[in-house]
């Protein structure tokens, strides 16, 4: 890591001041405050001089973060939450839109390539470029496991950018749609499948990507066991444990210690802003690589897919669906786009768990082809 940029104690005010930001944002503006304001709460006191919260055996946060982010816990229960939380009926209804889905997770290897190409090692490169996923469990996840030294800046990167998702998905759109695709009406007519299929959906999940990258089965695994616990619809309390305490408390946690991450001696340096650059051309690069294989699907289909949906293919769940609907309805009050934004966007919840799989499982195998 390299020297800090401003001298103690201008770096902590700086902090401090960047903690009260997000807390801002997350208050007035509305940008995920269940991430923001404890995140921001988390830089704020750990920029107080001499508070010892990350003191190694010592301070209250590096015990939350030694037990529930290094040893991988706190990602996985988030998933548990998230599963329970989602709704993969639109998905199963349209299996064909994780192709945006995939798509959407080729920002991933935009940023790695980035990385490595201004001197970053391979598996730091990795890290880096998982945040092309946006998905901060994956993120957090991954870079555990590969880079532990670059886990604050890669976390608060990748929480960060999901926040603005809606500031960065609009423009984008935009440039790269006109005004008649962002108008294109997708007809849907929603197709009567059983229950059993529900909750076969999860099961098979879960065994075809643990066969296809098996090191990332603690978090898919994770994700489809919340997943299972809605839709058996007998296990209720445990699904609205799930969904409710579990994913709360871990939010909570989560957003303390990645803050407690963000000590201007270790967040104030070049190599955090780098990683802060290259997020940001993960960000813009999955969202454009979705909605340009959008753009292709409705020129194959003659006009029938809008390209806005492209956009969605992504794990921010679920900003970017809303995002993509707004700015449909904008265009066109009539104009109902959540469906079909809706499923491409579990989609990239899908693909995003799957690529950081795939990292995990194939990244450390092919260095060792290398050397």
């Amino acid at each position: 890591m390299s020297e800090p940029l401003l001298p103690f104690p201008f770096g902590n005010i700086v902090m401090i001041a960047i903690g009260c930001l997000f807390i801002y944002l997350a208050i007035k503006k509305r940008y995920e405050p269940l991430l923001l304001i404890p995140i921001g709460f988390g830089a704020l006191m750990i920029n107080i001089p001499f508070s010892g919260l990350m003191a190694e055996n010592e301070g209250l946060l590096w015990w939350i973060y030694k037990y529930g982010v290094l040893n991988d816990l706190f990602p996985c229960l988030l998933f548990v939450g998230i599963g329970a939380m989602m709704d993969f009926g639109a998905l199963i209804e349209r299996p064909w839109f994780l192709i945006f889905a995939a798509a959407g997770q080729l920002g991933i290897f935009a940023a790695l390539l980035s990385a490595l190409a201004i001197g970053f090692e391979p598996l730091e490169a990795a890290s880096i470029g998982i945040i092309g996923a946006m998905d901060g469990p994956t993120a957090i996840y991954v870079t555990s496991k590969f880079a532990p030294a670059l886990l604050g800046p890669v976390a608060v990167c990748a929480y960060s950018y999901m926040a603005l998702v809606p500031l960065l998905q609009i423009p984008i759109c935009k440039v790269l749609t006109t005004r008649k695709e962002r108008r294109i009406k997708m007809e849907y007519k929603p197709q009567a499948y059983s229950k059993v299929i529900r909750i076969i959906f999860p099961i098979v999940v879960t065994i075809v990507t643990g066969i296809v990258a098996p090191l990332g089965m603690p978090l898919m695994g994770s994700l489809m066991l919340g997943n299972l616990l809605k839709e058996s619809g007998v296990v209720r309390r445990l699904a609205n444990s799930a969904e409710n305490e579990i994913a709360n408390v871990t939010t909570l946690l989560l957003g303390i210690v990645i803050g407690g991450t963000m000590n201007a001696e270790n967040f104030l340096v070049i190599d955090t802003l780098i990683v802060f650059g290259l997020g940001l051309v993960a960000f813009v690069s999955a969202i454009t690589c979705g909605i340009l294989f959008a753009k292709l699907a409705c020129i194959i289909t003659k006009g029938k897919v809008n390209p806005l949906i492209g956009a969605c293919g992504i794990s921010a769940f679920p900003m970017a669906a809303r995002t993509a609907h707004r700015i449909g309805r904008e265009e066109d009050s009539g104009n109902w786009l959540l469906p079909h934004a809706m499923a491409t966007n579990v989609g990239g919840q899908i693909g995003s768990v799957v690529a950081g799989g795939v990292i995990l499982t194939y990244a450390t195998i092919i260095l060792g082809m290398l050397a």
